[in-house]
């Protein structure tokens, strides 16, 4: 399904300039007291569907993993890469992020990016509370209250217990949940069609309440967020050179087909026939290449955790929300759970499934995401290059590591 991503921004754009307009007219009223629900009910069919489409992609998302555990111990050591990059990824965002918000501090007029019932004070639980929240003695009912973190585990803990059934039965859980994943899908797709309406009527609330500062907030969010990808793309070419044993202007010349690729199209699958060129070009043995590249596409997404996690410290610092460390360990764990099973979405379905959870386990109003993802074609383009150059890396890490 095709999203109308531009027409999406046009709708921001648009929006923003009309807020400005009737900023100070006396239609303002009249104007926002119907953009403003136009925007919630929008808002509020973009979340209904994040618990159901979660459960769904996590359980395969898992169990693809799972079977790809079994391959063999190129596999193994691949996956091994996987989680320590999809870890380190958040760990560095929860710590470089925050600094970064406060040497380049967030402009004084992005209060008005978020409503009057945003930013309420969040409770800061103690350490024994934490961990016992971590599992809920009712699903049904922290599904109901959006308690992420524990739904998340139990669905992580489900998908690894369907591994265990016979065969017959497995199969037939894994089509149940194939089949709610390809509704839920389908429902979000309807929704984002409707985005350059639902994302229209929320700027001109935005743009009324700030001002011209929506626009400056806007290009600070993308640097901001884009930064934490660059950390990722960083991290890249030491993994090659530190692992894969590639100098950093060899690996660097070899990955600028990929990496051209990558930005024009902004999708990791279009851009696997360049990346085994580029792991021929450094000499990566074709069957480790033929091997690594198709599966990392498939199941690997190394900005997940370090570019989700910078888009909900930064609402949450836009909101004035007090990320404690446990919040923060939380939010690094939801990211690493959730980046498994969103690999093959489209960008903006992406952003919605993704964030979302780690916004609700962090207690991080969700309603700027639905702003946000009007403009997330930009950061995502540093999205794509991070993880078509980190992919390349982790091949060649693999490569070496099984020669050895």
């Amino acid at each position: 399904m095709r999203l109308p991503v531009w027409w999406t921004f046009g709708g921001l754009i648009a929006g923003l300039l009309a807020g400005l307009a009737i900023a100070d007219s006396s239609q303002a009223d009249t104007v926002l007291a119907i953009a403003q629900p136009t925007g919630s009910l929008w808002l509020r069919a973009l979340q209904m569907t994040i618990i159901p489409l979660v459960a769904a992609l996590l359980i395969l998302g898992i169990t693809q993993m799972a079977q790809a555990a079994r391959a063999g111990k190129a596999a193994r050591l691949m996956l091994g890469l996987v989680f320590a990059v999809l870890v380190l990824s958040g760990t560095v965002t929860v710590l470089a992020m925050p600094a970064l918000l406060t040497i380049f501090p967030i402009p004084e007029a992005a209060s008005g990016m978020l409503a009057a019932n945003t930013g309420e004070a969040q409770q800061v639980p103690a350490i024994g509370d934490f961990i016992t929240s971590l599992i809920a003695p009712n699903v049904v009912a922290a599904a109901a209250e959006t308690a992420m973190l524990p739904l998340t585990i139990f669905f992580a803990m489900f998908a690894l217990a369907m591994g265990q059934l016979p065969e017959e039965q497995r199969q037939t859980l894994l089509r149940f949940f194939r089949a709610l994943a390809n509704t839920m899908l389908t429902i979000i797709g309807w929704v984002l069609w409707a985005a350059p309406v639902g994302v229209f009527a929320l700027a001109i609330g935005v743009a009324a309440r700030s001002g011209g500062g929506a626009f400056a907030t806007l290009a600070h969010y993308i640097l901001s967020v884009s930064a934490m990808g660059a950390c990722v793309l960083v991290g890249a070419y030491l993994l090659a050179f530190a692992v894969g044993r590639i100098g950093p202007l060899r690996f660097a010349r070899a990955m600028i087909p990929a990496q051209a690729v990558a930005i024009s199209t902004q999708s990791s699958l279009a851009s696997l026939p360049a990346m085994l060129a580029s792991a021929g070009t450094l000499g990566i043995r074709e069957r480790t290449a033929d091997f690594v590249l198709p599966l990392a596409v498939a199941i690997f997404r190394a900005t997940s955790p370090a570019m989700n996690l910078a888009v909900v410290i930064y609402v949450a610092a836009l909101a004035g929300v007090e990320l404690t460390p446990m919040l923060m360990i939380a939010g690094v764990a939801v990211a690493f759970i959730i980046s498994i099973g969103s690999v093959s979405l489209p960008g903006s379905i992406s952003f919605v499934v993704s964030i979302g959870p780690i916004a609700i386990a962090m207690g991080v109003p969700v309603e700027p995401l639905a702003l946000l993802v009007a403009v997330e074609m930009l950061p995502d383009i540093m999205r794509t290059l991070a993880n078509v150059t980190m992919n390349v890396a982790v091949t060649a890490a693999v490569d070496r590591s099984t020669q050895d």
